[in-house]
């Protein structure tokens, strides 16, 4: 997850180990000027006109959960937000209007992201979900998502690369 926040960031991570004396991890980013940067200001350009969907968000962390509603909401969506996959299909059952699931890949509790995406389309056929993950051990089996037409959000990820996520997977049909 570091090295991922790291590399979007722009910036390197250097890493000294010497046996009997330990290990150094040197974190390196561009220097900020004062000026926003053009790719700062392309990222926190939030809303999307299209955006009219229901998002029901999966998060089990309290404060990544809440960051990611105020993100969606910022970016013009409703939200829904449960803080593991048996609220979320509890939700689901209910007659709560959601047209995409966004969690996250690992939650603690026993029902992964991947077993909430299957649940859910069988709740509701047809729905369609965006899995994310900063986990990399996560991130080997891509082309067993890809099969079942699952995309991942790999974190960090910037508020671009959501909408363009989100608007990537609205509009697939899901088979």
């Amino acid at each position: 997850m570091v090295y991922g926040f790291v590399k979007q960031a722009g910036g390197q991570i250097a890493i000294y180990s010497e046996p009997g004396h330990g290990t150094t991890f040197n974190l390196y980013f561009p220097r900020v000027d004062g000026a926003a940067s053009e790719h700062s200001a392309k990222n926190k350009s939030a809303a999307d006109p299209e955006a009219r969907e229901t998002i029901l968000v999966v998060e089990d962390d309290e404060r990544v959960r809440q960051l990611t509603v105020t993100r969606l909401k910022l970016i013009g969506y409703q939200v829904l937000e449960a803080s593991n996959g048996p609220k979320a299909l509890d939700l689901l059952t209910e007659d709560h209007p959601v047209d995409l699931v966004f969690t996250d890949l690992v939650m603690p509790g026993g029902m992964s992201g991947r077993e909430v995406a299957s649940r859910a389309r069988q709740l509701r056929p047809g729905i369609k979900v965006l899995l994310t993950s900063g986990y990399a051990e996560e991130l080997v089996h891509v082309d067993d998502l890809e099969r079942e037409q699952l995309k991942l959000l790999r974190k960090p990820y910037h508020q671009v690369e959501l909408v363009s996520a989100l608007r990537e997977v609205l509009a697939t049909t899901v088979g």
